[in-house]
């Protein structure tokens, strides 16, 4: 996968949980939890800003996008 979602690098910097960002941006635990792992197809834009709310970070500390080196 090329972009890469660093929730969990987020979390653990601001001493979080998962459950705890959850409720505060008003989202289940089941759809974070889809976020983090990079398995969502899109993010809405109002969910990125309410993370990086919670989070106090900016959206690319969030989002990373690294190339896929094809063979």
């Amino acid at each position: 996968m090329a972009i890469i979602v660093n929730i969990d690098v987020m979390l653990a910097k601001r001493k979080m949980s998962s459950k705890e960002l959850a409720t505060k941006i008003g989202i289940t635990a089941q759809n974070l939890s889809i976020l983090k792992t990079g398995k969502a197809k899109a993010i809405r834009i109002e969910t990125l800003e309410a993370i990086c709310e919670a989070l106090s970070c900016q959206p690319g500390d969030i989002l990373e996008y690294h190339q896929e080196v094809k063979t």
